[in-house]
């Protein structure tokens, strides 16, 4: 089923004309938002802007902390929901935090994932691409 954009489950449609690159002044085609050197200048912006591990609460602390809980819960708590033995490599907080330090060192709020189930977790669960999908209706 096609939707507003062109993109039928993440693939543009070969019916949808490229569109200018979104950075002013650029006049080449593309298929998603920006062509390839102005996404690379926009999300070294992005990057730049966004405040460091260690100001975000990943500092040493953190990474001791990390170490520990690793140690003590070493698979993928959603690979072994589905029956999938993986190794952990990543803590996740079940509730973003946001910043709120008393949820952020809440150890049952930790999960342990691998690094497939936390990017998954994160594009359809946290991320800005999340928020921005449209709320079934009902």
């Amino acid at each position: 089923m096609a939707v507003p954009g062109g993109f039928v489950s993440g693939v543009r449609l070969p019916w949808q004309p490229k569109k200018p690159c979104a950075h002013p002044g650029c006049g080449a085609l593309v298929e998603g938002r920006y062509c390839p050197a102005h996404e690379r200048e926009r999300q070294k912006a992005v990057d730049a802007a966004r405040p460091t591990a260690s100001e975000r609460g990943y500092g040493s602390r953190w990474q001791k902390a990390r170490a520990t809980f690793l140690q003590r819960h070493p698979l993928c708590a959603e690979c072994e929901r589905v029956g999938r033995v993986t190794a952990a490599s990543v803590v996740d907080h079940v509730v973003p935090h946001k910043g709120d330090q008393r949820l952020f060192w809440d150890t049952s709020n930790w999960q342990p994932l691998c690094t497939t189930c936390h990017g998954r977790k994160t594009a359809t669960q946290d991320s800005g691409f999340a928020r921005r999908r449209p709320r079934p209706q009902g």
